[in-house]
């Protein structure tokens, strides 16, 4: 996921298992955003998108 190591394993931050796994998974809503966003761009800079 492009996530430095330890990000939600570091010992010190005291997540459960449940509390990583959950982090994780809702850490990739922004990367899918900013690729979702990056496609709307380009698509709008070719002539606009198709309803």
């Amino acid at each position: 996921m492009g996530l430095p190591d330890g990000w939600v394993t570091a010992p010190d931050l005291g997540l459960t298992l449940p509390e990583q796994l959950a982090a994780l998974g809702n850490g990739v809503v922004p990367a899918q955003a900013v690729h979702a966003l990056g496609a709307l761009r380009r698509a709008h800079a070719v002539g606009g998108a198709r309803r």
